[in-house]
């Protein structure tokens, strides 16, 4: 069935290039300099036909940063949205291998890695987060892979070597980019083939057992027509956490990722590049205990001694290991992108195919007396046709077709030796189905005025499947399914009263799409559906350049009306399992906020970069039932801040280059501040219980509470001259988390009254390494 999905994706896309579907963005002019070139009386670039951003120019100003936040290639200067590009250098100087590494780059952004899943990233943008390893509701934030997006949080844990562009949009992305970008995106572009001989090679060693391998060729197979690349990536590392009493080092991982891709051009106008790779990952799950007197764990002598009552800073790098932890994930991808210009319209397409397997075994911190063994398997396919150009002068629009699909089916076997459960059976499976219409505009509708905006509708359905479960009257296997459709408009408006000052308003909506609990443990659970979630954003922004454009200043004010909150809430259960996880349309919340990015390039040689954020979030009405000495009460959470939402971001850092001879020196450093924040809604067991009423929560259990965060890394590289004809070597020494500031990175309560047991994952400590890399 996979097989005939992934054919159909082929067939479909050469069926509409022979249609002459495909095509090109539009995209900026720019000057000689690296620089927009732009009429007296525009209000941005103008569109043309360039298949790709220009090259940037080091001629001692700001070079012109071009971005395809707006599935348009321009500058960023004048996009009207609140959006940050990492350059490909940035990731180089600080040897960062994956998305977490970006955390802290950009204003209001927080990236974590899920502990309890294959490559999962915990991603939150402006106080909106999505922090789960299940697959039977979608991610908050979309990451966008060379046009495809991610359907679960497992698999956006990026590898990051072969990096065109990074850029984090900030803030609903529903218009072009779709449904489950009610956060922001994340935009990642890969190099294409370059069609000439050419190659960039890295190895590098680290603390903690850390190597690195990675490798791309480029290959010329027919000249002006055919070229390829082949890139493969390796990470190792044997883990930083320790066994009580052993020392035993815990935590190895393993990943690989690997493939090919096929850049067809037979002309000018036409270009196909067809993508296949594998990544694949070996791990062991260890989290630190959390448990403390209270807890049932504890208070029935099921965990280790000394593994009650510890911090939630050093403590949790040391493990009560029992048993065996392991985990494996591969993940499968085939994408076909291809583009038609035709002059007056291009036209474009990305066809893609993408399945992964699991398996994943863990206690959770319990010492082996609770163990999770969870299989899973997933596949998406999604297919977008888009068409853009100009329809008069000074209008301009991106226009297209969606599908996507995915299935995924668990099946988890679990333990609880101690109440003599031993491999309970949990069989799920889900189908989901989504399909859209946009439309996106620019029109300058006065000099130096442009409206812009556009729509998206979008229309769901997801079907939940179980054949375990029984109804009341007895049936056993459940097939429940329900339908959602959403509009999600956009509106802005933006004024340039001069070519270094913009400034700009928006709003816009998002949506995600509602679901069933996956992790539902009964008839009821299982069937009722959750409804989805809308945000609507209103935003102020200016944009601006000065001092001859070495220095660029971008501000944003935002306000975020958050509805229909999908929550997971874990509660207790009479029988075996005796827990179950389940998503709830909650609450609500108001979230409004600051941010600013800065790039100053005081010299030729001295670049500094800058980022700060500013969120307040606050839930309203989150009242939910949570069942206390045998009967269910009412919890009022309306006080308590969202997860994963820190009040304050902030980022800086610097690169001073020294040409030495035919060689230069590059010096980095860079501080990075997150404040303290929640990891989950879970009640303080301190709050008081009166005996009637509605009972008000003040705050979230501390232990589940981050610690502040003070990050400090640096880097020295020295690169070599080789031939005088490109090549290049560099050796770099790094450094990350200097400071070692140590805590948890997640954490997790499971149940409430009585919380049977907590536990959470360390952050990476500090360290530290070298790497050598070659390039021709």
């Amino acid at each position: 069935m996979r097989i005939s999905y992934q054919a159909l994706a082929l067939a479909l896309a050469a069926a509409v290039a022979t249609d002459g579907a495909f095509a090109q963005d539009v995209t900026s002019t720019t000057s000689s300099a690296g620089q927009a070139a732009l009429p007296d009386t525009a209000a941005g670039p103008a569109p043309s036909t360039e298949a790709v951003p220009p090259e940037q120019v080091d001629d001692g100003s700001l070079n012109e940063i071009i971005v395809t936040a707006r599935r348009r290639n321009e500058s960023i200067q004048t996009t009207p949205i609140a959006v940050t590009a990492i350059a490909p250098s940035q990731l180089e100087a600080s040897v960062a291998t994956k998305i977490s590494d970006l955390q802290g780059l950009a204003p209001n952004v927080l990236i974590t890695q899920q502990s309890t899943g294959a490559a999962t990233a915990n991603i939150s943008i402006r106080g909106i987060a999505f922090a789960d390893v299940e697959k039977s509701f979608d991610p908050a934030v979309g990451v966008n892979v060379d046009g495809v997006y991610i359907g679960t949080s497992t698999g956006q844990l990026l590898d990051f070597f072969d990096i065109g562009s990074i850029e984090i949009l900030r803030g609903p992305q529903g218009t072009l980019f779709g449904r489950n970008t009610i956060a922001g995106v994340i935009n990642v572009r890969r190099t294409r083939p370059t069609g000439e001989w050419g190659g960039k090679f890295e190895a590098s060693i680290g603390r903690f057992g850390a190597i690195g391998l990675r490798g791309v060729l480029n290959v010329p197979v027919i000249e002006d027509v055919l070229a390829a690349k082949f890139f493969e990536f390796h990470q190792q590392e044997d883990g930083f956490l320790k066994a009580a009493g052993t020392g035993e080092t815990l935590g190895r991982s393993n990943a690989e990722n690997f493939g090919v891709s096929l850049l067809f051009t037979p002309s000018s106008a036409f270009d196909a590049l067809l993508t296949l790779e594998q990544q694949e990952q070996s791990f062991e799950t260890f989290n630190g205990s959390l448990s403390r007197t209270g807890d049932v764990f504890c208070d029935f002598g099921l965990l280790p001694t000394g593994a009650c009552n510890r911090n939630n800073t050093d403590d949790i790098y040391t493990i009560f290991k029992n048993q065996e932890n392991p985990g494996n994930y591969r993940a499968r991808a085939a994408t076909l992108e291809m583009n038609l210009d035709l002059d007056a319209i291009k036209l474009a397409s990305v066809s893609s195919y993408r399945e992964s397997d699991e398996r994943q075994i863990a206690d959770y911190s319990t010492a082996g007396n609770y163990i999770g063994d969870r299989a899973q398997d997933y596949y998406q396919f999604s297919q977008e046709l888009r068409a853009s150009g100009n329809l008069f002068q000074g209008f301009d629009y991106v226009a297209g077709l969606y599908y996507f699909e995915s299935k995924y089916n668990l099946i988890q076997l679990t333990s609880i030796p101690a109440f003599g459960v031993i491999n309970q059976l949990q069989d799920t499976s889900q189908k989901s189905r989504s399909m859209a219409a946009f439309f996106d505009f620019n029109w300058e509708v006065l000099p130096r005025v442009r409206l812009s905006g556009g729509g998206r509708y979008t229309k769901d359905r997801k079907i939940n499947i179980n054949p375990l479960l029984a109804d009341p009257a007895g049936n056993v296997g459940l097939r429940a399914r329900e339908s959602w459709s959403k509009f999600t408009p956009k509106v802005t408006i933006d004024y340039r009263p001069t070519d270094e000052l913009m400034v700009y308003a928006t709003w816009s909506r998002g949506y995600r799409s509602g679901g069933f609990n996956g992790r539902g443990q009964t008839f009821n659970t299982a069937t009722i559906p959750y409804n989805p979630e809308t945000v609507d954003s209103y935003e102020v922004g200016v944009k601006s350049e000065f001092l001859d454009r070495r220095v660029s200043l971008n501000l944003a004010g935002f306000y975020t009306d958050y509805k229909d909150i999908q929550q997971s809430t874990t509660v207790p259960l009479a029988v075996a399992p005796f827990n179950e996880t389940l998503v709830t349309n909650a609450a609500g919340a108001k979230i409004k906020g600051l941010e600013a990015d800065l790039t100053v390039r005081a010299t030729s040689n001295l670049t500094i970069r800058g980022a700060a954020g500013y969120t307040d979030s606050k839930f309203q009405d989150f009242i939910i039932g949570q069942l206390v000495a045998g009967g269910v009460r009412q919890f009022d959470f309306s006080d308590v801040g969202l997860i994963y939402a820190p009040k304050l971001t902030a980022a800086i850092s610097g690169e001073y280059k020294i040409d030495v001879g035919t060689s230069q020196l590059r010096l980095n450093a860079g501080y990075r501040y997150v404040s303290r924040y929640d990891q989950q809604i879970a009640t303080d067991p301190a709050t008081p219980i009166p005996a009637t009423g509605v009972i008000p929560v003040a705050q979230n259990d501390p232990r589940l509470r981050s610690d502040k965060q003070n990050l400090l890394d640096a880097s020295a590289s020295i690169i070599f001259d080789m031939n005088g004809q490109g090549a290049k070597a560099r050796l770099t020494a790094y450094a990350r988390n200097i400071l070692n500031d140590r805590g948890t990175q997640t954490a997790f309560n499971v149940a409430a009254y009585p919380i049977l047991w907590s536990f959470a994952a360390a952050r990476e400590p500090r360290t530290y390494g070298l790497q050598l890399g070659f390039e021709f």
